[in-house]
């Protein structure tokens, strides 16, 4: 049996109060409702999401001090989110921040990219990739690599895995931050850094997955102007197995 819809009246205090939740300062309370009551959830609904957006950012809340709740205050007046789960709510936020165009509070450079550095771990733990069919004794020069879904390269400009409270660089160094975000077969998620040969490698396999890994590293050498090819790709082989060890590369592709 369909649900009838609201009372036109009860509809409008129903958006008069979300309105006023949402920014208490522009947006007045319903009528006929005592400011006390209206005030617990005034701080019921927005410290819920504040502690639901610590928990996903603590060292960007860390960074920013007072500013921290002025900034999440904003996000709840004027951001729109796509969905309603609760475990998207920091892809939420790192929407509101690219989209940004206020400068109250005023962020420091670098905030886009550790609120994405802290975002990738909760990404990683839920994250629903299988990972594909793959021979794991497979012979990785040969055969074409397989890469693991739950094994991710990320680039950034700010040496994002140092920054804290006591560590707030003004400018970006010369040489990007390279760092390899993987979770674990025990469910953990791990970060490590990658060397420029490595990253490179791994974006390889993802831009032409359909190469072997000999095919791979001789056209990795090429890119990198080594004069001896054969060499580099058994210094790749070795650089393979290293990732095989780890669960980055599962084997080789399943025929």
């Amino acid at each position: 049996m369909p649900v009838p819809d609201a009372p036109p009246r009860l509809r409008a205090q129903q958006l008069a109060l979300t309105r006023h939740l949402r920014d208490p300062q522009a947006a007045p309370a319903p009528d006929g409702i005592e400011d006390r009551r209206v005030a617990i959830y005034r701080d019921l609904v927005f410290n819920n999401v504040e502690s639901l957006l610590a928990g996903n950012f603590p060292v960007l809340k860390q960074v920013l001090g007072d500013d921290w709740r002025v900034l999440v205050r904003d996000f709840f007046r004027v951001h729109r989110a796509q969905t309603p789960l609760f475990p998207e709510l920091g892809r939420e936020f790192l929407r509101f921040l690219e989209a940004r165009d206020n400068d109250v509070p005023a962020l420091p450079p670098f905030a886009g990219e550790l609120a994405h550095y802290e975002w990738v771990e909760l990404a990683l733990q839920i994250s629903d990739a299988e990972l594909p069919c793959h021979d794991a004794a497979g012979d990785l020069l040969d055969g074409i690599p397989a890469l693991s879904p739950l094994a991710w390269p990320l680039a950034y400009a700010w040496p994002v895995h140092r920054i804290g409270p006591d560590h707030r660089p003004d400018a970006p160094p010369p040489e990007p931050t390279l760092l390899l975000v993987r979770r674990g077969t025990d469910g953990d998620v791990r970060f490590s850094q990658l060397s420029p040969l490595a990253f490179r490698l791994l974006q390889r396999l993802d831009e032409s997955p359909e190469l072997t890994g000999r095919a791979q590293l001789e056209a990795l050498a090429v890119e990198a102007g080594h004069a001896d090819v054969a060499a580099f790709v058994e210094q790749g082989r070795s650089l393979f197995e290293q990732m095989r060890g780890v669960g980055v590369v599962l084997g080789t592709k399943a025929a």
